[in-house]
This record gives C-alpha cells, structure tokens and sequence, in this order.
C-alpha cells in the first residue's frame, strides 16, 4: 500500500548550478529571488547546499545564505542541504545552525551529510574513504548538544570537553533533522539509527530511483533495531525537473542552459568523461536534452521535462516505487532560463500541487452537485424572474 501524506510538502533544493561566465552577485541574487518566488507561490521548503570547489555550486555557507533571504520571505523554511560535517567542527557548527534557527524564527530544518565533492574534501586533506565515519561521529554530538546534553568525546579529528551550547535551538524539543541518502544504504541506515528524516538525492537516477524501496526498508528496520520511531512524512525526495505548458516548450526551455551542465560535468570529471562516455558523446544541446530525459547525465540522472499532466504521473510513478513520501523537492538545475524557471514553479503550483493534494475535491463535488440540482434551481430562478415581471407590471397597471 502506497502512503499519501495528508498534505504531500513541496520545496526546491537549490545547490545552486551556475555557469562560469555569469557574475557570481547575480546569480547569488537571482537564487534569492527565486526562493522569494516559491514563498509567493505557498512553496513549503527550500534547501540550500554547501561547496567549495568546481566554479558552478557556489554557496559555500548554506547558514549565510539562509539568513539573508529569510527577511525577504514570509512563511517558506529552510534546509540546510546539506552542511558537510566532516568539513566542520561539531561544536561550532552547532552553535552557527542554533543562532540561524532563532534568527529564522523556527523555519529551519538541519540537513547532514559526510561532503558530496571529492576536490572540496581532497583541499582540507580529508580521505573520502573516513567521511561517512567521520559523519557519524559529528552527527551524534551535535543531536547530543541540540538536545542540552554536554558532550565529551576524542576522535581522530575532534575533541569536545565538557561542551554545550549556551543557546539552545528556537526549535523544542529538537529541530528537524534529515540525513543525505543517495545509493549506498549508509544514508538510511545513519538516519534509522538515529531517527532522522531522510533526504534522497539521487532519485533521478536509475540505480537511485531503484534503491528507493530498498532504502526505505533499510530505514524503518535500523530504527526499529534502535528503539526509534521513523514515519514517511519525513521523508524527501529531490528530482530533476522542468514544467512548462506542452513537453516541446518544456524541452526547448531546457536547451537554453543545458550545454553549460554539460560542460560542468566534464569538468567535474575530467579524463572520466571521455568521447566514448554518455557525457563525452554529447554534442549540443538537443543532444543534451535527449541524453537528459533517457539515459541520464551523471548525477542528474533522468530529469522529467514536460507538462503538468507529465510532472504530476512521474510522482505518482514515484510513490509507487518508494511506497510514499512526504515531501517532493526540484532539484533547481538552472538549464532553463530564470524567467522560465519561475514559469515552471508557478505551472506545477497552479495545477501539480492541487491534483496531489486533491485541494479541489469539495469544489468538483460541489460543480458535480449544481449540476444535478440544476433543473430545480435553475428553473426556481426563472420562476422568480417572471414573479418579479408580472408583480411590477401589475404595480405599474395599477399606478
């Protein structure tokens, strides 16, 4: 059986994606913008990710960028997606998120992850094959000092003695927290363990898309094994998506930006994205697109580009194979321009979230039921027009 939350939740997760040639102000601007936009549109959640290296992902503080767009928005709450915490010291990134979430008033939701770019690790001397332990450990004492609790603890590449917050998180008696997942069953199986809400990036792909089922199964058994409580409704799931009115306006939106993508890609890889690659064997952009919605490109996966009727069968096509989710979140891939990227927002605004959220029940039944009244209440009306007729032309005979 599928689980449909009451209210499904939906956000974007904005890492961001910006080409090299564009201004790095503006684009830091135009990613503010584009939250104050899904505020505006009853967007529930938007994630803003860390990174240090690769010229396109360019907020390295996901707490900076959180505070500055916050004033500018009313009701929308943020992810942090996710703070690397084998890049931080627990205690200071737990004092850093503890502030945010007051400034926020409550509006933050604390994202984990070991750190997804090899080149950002490899810069601070960290062995890719420690991070996930490395996260743990972090992981651990930071629940420990949300919660109150002093922390004392020697690891490798940390030491708390006698540490505490002095202010506590706005949020009691825990803020909401979610761990990264992607392919491995590590994601799931730290946030089971510790009973954490889960954030599943690599569903656009096809072994993550696949992993989806199994990864749920690995979650719920971890926390049971661990004394924990673990629902559905924290779950999130993150897809690469574009909407617009027909598929062909939607494709031609994605050409605009894709080859910059592309191009980021093989950067990212180097020797790896050889010509006989799926990225290498790229062209231009119709190619691009192509390759994005049946192959798929890399991490990108296989994105959905398409109409609303396409966007809302492709989360249906997702709950089916995850068993359910709570909240569904665009990966913001900038490959369209911004203004048709407020248009695909607004699109699946307008018509996706109504049909998940079934938000027009009442008012197609109550249509349904006009209709079957109608001929004894359209025939009342014309009744009472004729009444009205005949009273005044009888007033006017007798005057």
């Amino acid at each position: 059986m599928v689980y449909h939350p009451d209210r499904m939740r939906f956000g974007s997760f904005i890492a961001p994606y910006h080409p090299t040639h564009e201004d790095p102000t503006l684009t830091l601007e135009r990613d503010m913008q584009l939250v104050e936009h899904l505020d505006r549109l009853g967007y529930d959640e938007a994630w803003i990710g860390e990174h240090h290296s690769g010229g396109y992902e360019i907020i390295s503080s996901p707490e900076l960028f959180i505070a500055g767009v916050a004033g500018r928005t009313k009701n929308i709450r943020f992810g942090t997606g996710v703070n690397s915490l084998t890049y931080h010291h627990p205690l200071i990134l737990a004092d850093r998120i503890a502030q945010l979430d007051h400034q926020v008033r409550g509006r933050l939701i604390f994202g984990s992850g070991p750190g997804q770019l090899p080149t950002d690790a490899y810069m601070m001397g960290i062995d890719p094959l420690e991070q996930r332990r490395m996260m743990n450990e972090s992981l651990e004492c930071l629940i420990e000092l949300f919660e109150g609790r002093t922390v004392t603890r020697q690891t490798d590449w940390f030491t708390l003695r006698d540490a505490r917050l002095q202010v506590l998180p706005y949020q009691t008696p825990r803020m909401e927290m979610s761990v990264a997942c992607a392919v491995t069953p590590t994601g799931p199986t730290t946030a089971g363990r510790l009973g954490l809400g889960m954030l599943s990036l690599a569903a656009s792909t096809p072994i993550g898309f696949t992993a989806l089922g199994q990864h749920w199964d690995v979650y719920e058994e971890t926390a049971k094994a661990h004394g924990k409580t673990v629902t559905r409704d924290s779950w999130r799931v993150v897809v690469n998506m574009h909407v617009a009115e027909t598929r062909e306006q939607a494709m031609k939106d994605v050409e605009w930006g894709i080859m910059d993508l592309v191009e980021y890609i093989r950067g990212i890889r180097g020797a790896a994205a050889g010509d006989d690659t799926v990225i290498g064997r790229i062209r231009n952009a119709k190619d691009a697109v192509k390759t994005l919605t049946t192959e798929g490109i890399g991490t990108f996966g296989v994105a959905m580009i398409g109409d609303p009727q396409d966007a809302i069968a492709h989360i249906e096509k997702l709950q089916e194979q995850s068993g359910g989710f709570g909240t569904f979140m665009f990966l913001a891939h900038n490959c369209a321009d911004f203004e048709a990227t407020k248009k695909s927002y607004e699109l699946f605004a307008r018509h996706v979230i109504p049909h998940v959220r079934k938000s027009n029940r009442n008012r197609a039944a109550s249509l349904a039921w006009s209709r079957e009244q109608s001929a004894t209440t359209y025939g009342g009306i014309v009744g009472a027009m004729k009444k009205a007729i005949s009273e005044y032309e009888d007033t006017k005979t007798k005057a």
